[in-house]
């Protein structure tokens, strides 16, 4: 049977005394983890869970984050990931929808617990997994582990749901992503070939682990029996020590972090003599960045990964060969993993010519099971088992896929599709410009225009008509930027890393009826 306690189980079976988790001073190998998974599987089973029922977390990265990822389905219960960077409104709503029974939290979360706690007709108990008192409202996470003897693993896998995962809510509610043990199970199996990890891997936890980023870092490391060093936020000159002092191994990091970590000053004592791999995706890989990094690391390996929650994450690799400077192959997303079988569509469902443009779709072992609770969205992204992603890309004669943009993202200006993503890269490939989103804006003439909202580089200068000089070098006239707009401010990010267009377009469509023209 395929579940994520089996992992657990597996591992421990294999690599007894290897390290499995360490988080601020704190250690514990395979075989100690597995009898903590299961004694915490023990305690939440004796609050009276029934299977599937749902258990949160809300909390910073740490060793007990990813035992609790691990013992909640020991008990026959669905976790539920919850989004640090969330307002106290969102997460309300994520725990009402899911109908969560318990809650564990940590001490950056002590506030929001006690409200959910409250507010949360569903919610019956919350349970500390701090270091410090626990509150009197609380159980504490430490003793109950204490006060029950292990049990042997709910016997729910492979079809069964593990999770909801929801999505960074960037338009509307936010939507709970339902996974089976099986989908998480053969998205990290679909990458691991590349990932190229064994037990002697040190995988640091950077990112944040509700994220599903790092949810298959995590799944992919216990397949693979490694050891697993947990910072508990993100932190560029923070990362960049503990890969020296860990060894660190293998790391999953957003493009917005690479970029952090390589201009960190920090970066000129870096020891990095350890690193491998360094695992990207979750948002388009600047090819200034991308650069920056093969010519300060050379001999560190650079695998893209793209996908999206509802595919548990990971459909296509860009493998470390093909990370070659100055090859066309960078531009691509890479190939379809083992696990994906990948479409391009029209507006129809029919399949569009090789090379052209059309809507990404995907089915595999690791396809959603749908959202939770919302049957017509459900029913709109899940069709015939086949994921319709949202994404705009074409596929070479090679079978590499080239994402152009989200298709919901494209600016229709004068009768001609502008993808987004493209004007960006052009844009932000200019030495003065650190971030950039672009908009489609009303236009009396074009109905839309292409606008660029930029952030300067610190102690860098750049004019409108400079950037678009750049971009005129690189892009057909019609897709260049009409206007610009500069911001000292970084741009607004969803909990996925993503920027928030919707926040950035409301200003510039205040007042319509519509949000295109």
């Amino acid at each position: 049977m395929i579940s994520m306690p089996a992992m657990i189980e597996r591992a421990a079976r294999l690599n007894p005394e290897g390290m499995c988790t360490r988080y601020q001073g704190r250690e514990y190998s395979w075989r100690e983890t597995e009898s903590r998974v299961a004694r915490l599987g023990a305690a939440l089973a004796s609050l009276g869970l029934a299977d599937a029922d749902r258990v949160a977390i809300l909390s910073l990265n740490s060793d007990r984050y990813y035992e609790s990822v691990f013992a909640i389905p020991w008990a026959g219960a669905c976790v539920v990931p919850l989004n640090t960077r969330w307002a106290l409104a969102e997460n309300k709503y994520a725990v009402a929808d899911s109908g969560a029974r318990v809650l564990l939290f940590d001490d950056a979360f002590t506030a929001q617990a006690e409200e959910l706690l409250s507010a949360t007709p569903t919610l019956e108990t919350v349970i500390y997994m701090g270091d410090g008192q626990t509150p009197a409202w609380a159980r504490c996470y430490e003793q109950m582990i204490e006060d029950n003897d292990a049990i042997v693993p709910s016997s729910r896998g492979w079809h069964d749901m593990a999770g909801i995962f929801y999505t960074g809510g960037t338009t509307g509610f936010p939507k709970g992503v339902m996974q089976s043990h099986r989908a998480l199970w053969a998205s990290a199996i679909g990458a691991l070939p590349e990932f190229n990890m064994s037990r002697e891997s040190v995988y640091i936890h950077a990112a944040p682990m509700f994220h599903m980023a790092d949810f298959a870092g995590s799944m992919g490391a216990t397949l693979r029996c490694a050891s697993n060093v947990i910072v508990q936020s993100f932190d560029p000159a923070g990362v960049l020590r503990t890969i020296g002092q860990e060894r660190i191994s293998h790391a999953l990091l957003v493009p917005s972090m690479i970029k952090m970590v390589l201009n960190d000053p920090a970066i000129a004592d870096a020891d990095v003599s350890s690193l491998e791999c360094v695992l990207y995706g979750a948002s388009p890989m600047p090819t200034a960045t991308l650069e920056q990094f093969m010519n300060q690391w050379p001999r560190v390996g650079l695998v893209q990964v793209y996908g999206q929650t509802e595919l548990a994450p990971i459909v296509t690799t860009l493998s470390m060969e093909d990370h070659k400077e100055g090859s066309d192959k960078l531009r691509s997303a890479g190939r379809p993993t083992a696990s994906s079988e990948v479409r391009i569509v029209d507006e129809e469902g029919n399949d569009c010519v090789q090379g052209s443009s059309g809507e990404i779709v995907v089915r595999g072992p690791h396809t959603m099971l749908g959202y939770w609770n919302k049957p017509e969205e459900t029913a709109a992204a899940l069709r015939d088992g086949w994921v319709f992603t949202g994404d705009a890309g074409y596929l070479d004669e090679e079978g590499y896929l080239y994402i152009v943009d989200r298709v919901k993202d494209m600016v229709v200006s004068g009768g001609e599709n502008v993808y987004t993503t493209e004007v960006e890269n052009a844009v932000i490939s200019h030495a003065a410009v650190l971030d950039v989103a672009v908009i489609g804006v009303p236009h009396e003439e074009w109905g839309e225009a292409v606008h660029a909202i930029v952030v300067l580089a610190p102690g860098q200068s750049a004019s409108e008509e400079e950037i678009v000089a750049h971009c005129r070098e690189r892009l057909a006239g019609y897709k260049l930027p009409k206007s610009i707009t500069f911001r000292e401010e970084p741009l607004p990010l969803s909990g996925a890393g993503k920027v928030l267009t919707t926040e950035l377009r409301k200003p510039f469509w205040e007042g319509r009826d519509r949000q295109v023209n």
